[in-house]
């Protein structure tokens, strides 16, 4: 498997693990106040989750592009 194919899969992970957190976000504003879950601190900490998944998944892409150029 050459660096960009591993790159991109790595990718690809990064991003299901991001639509997980996304879909709990989702989840959470859906509850309502009243639900345990529905903790701001769970909502911030899963806002964090996403910003550093979505910068994950821009690096490994940038990394497959950079692969991708010098395998040209």
């Amino acid at each position: 498997m050459s660096g960009a194919d591993e790159s991109l899969t790595r990718a690809e992970e990064l991003l299901r693990r991001l639509e997980t957190a996304r879909a709990e976000l989702e989840q959470l504003s859906e509850g309502g106040a009243g639900s345990p879950e529905a903790s701001p601190d769970r909502a911030i900490e899963l806002l964090a989750e996403l910003a550093e998944l979505a910068k994950a998944v821009e690096e490994e892409l940038e990394k497959a592009q950079r692969a991708t150029g010098a395998d040209a």
